[in-house]
């Protein structure tokens, strides 16, 4: 099997699966270990400070996530806030691509239709092919005849929206982190202000100086402990995303314009970092 970095002969390229494309549904540990580790750290230092409870107010929270997401859902729609609560989740748990794969499974297609001569060949592994819906597509149409440039146009309207969707829900976490710090300087004025209007009542002042630093505090950790890293992973994951489909797009159009296999490698390889470069042929 062709390997990335490494020299496969064309007998072994003939008997080789598709190359996979992810390494399955996993953890980021990067995100994960971040987000936790720096939660644990203030906690940590909360707990050696005094006591973890004098933390927790119910007005601060109710101020800081209550109007974050209030405020945020008025910037975008319901449908919106909830899909980008849902890729939340995809900077944690996500399906690993790796482009230089993307580039050995469809220099592989390439090669296979080739040798069958003709792109109806491509049919006996559209099957394979179902766990990626893009590919798939891709492949699906390149069999039905469409032609190189019709195709590829194709392809790429279809994912500059995926990537719209994508970058619009990473707009939707920054939009919170911006709101996140606001909501909380918004609750120490709250908090001031009943502070303030109740000094004769030296009890009251200091449930209100709590309203007014924590709710600061709690919208300082949201925006930058939560929500703009979020943001940020999902705009990585989105650009990993888009290499690959656009691999796909680009062997797509190759393969229905009948090029050659070799010529298809070298223009993804000029596509790819240096280190990551892929030779499929001898």
């Amino acid at each position: 099997m062709a390997n990335v970095g490494t020299t496969a002969s064309p007998a072994r390229a003939r008997q080789a699966a598709l190359p996979r494309v992810g390494g399955g549904t996993s953890l980021d540990f990067a995100t994960l270990t971040g987000v936790t580790g720096a939660f644990a750290l203030i906690l940590a230092a909360m707990a050696l400070g005094g006591s973890l409870g004098s933390f927790f107010h119910p007005p601060a929270v109710l101020i800081v996530i209550g109007g974050t997401f209030m405020v945020t859902t008025a910037s975008y729609s319901f449908r919106e806030v909830a899909r980008a609560q849902r890729l939340m989740l995809r900077a944690v748990l996500y399906e690993q691509s790796k482009p230089s794969a993307a580039a050995l499974r469809v220099i592989a297609l390439a090669d296979r239709a080739r040798k069958g001569g003709s792109v109806l060949e491509l049919q006996k592994v559209l099957p394979e092919l179902r766990g990626d819906s893009f590919l798939y597509k891709a492949v699906g149409l390149v069999v039905d005849g469409v032609p190189g440039d019709e195709l590829q146009a194709i392809l790429d309207r279809e994912l500059d929206s995926t990537m719209r969707r994508h970058h619009r829900s990473a707009g939707i976490l920054r939009r919170a982190g911006e709101v996140a710090p606001a909501m909380g300087l918004i609750g120490t004025l709250v908090g001031l202000v009943q502070m303030l209007g109740q000094l004769e009542d030296p009890s009251s002042i200091g449930p209100a100086m709590a309203v007014a630093l924590l709710t600061t505090f709690y919208g300082a950790i949201l925006a930058n402990m939560v929500f703009l890293p979020l943001a940020s992973k999902l705009e990585r994951n989105a650009g990993v995303e888009a290499q690959v489909k656009q691999i796909y797009a680009l062997g797509a159009a190759s393969i229905a314009r009948q090029e050659n296999p070799r010529r298809l490698e070298v223009a993804l390889n000029a596509t790819l970092p240096p280190t990551e470069r892929v030779r499929f042929f001898d």
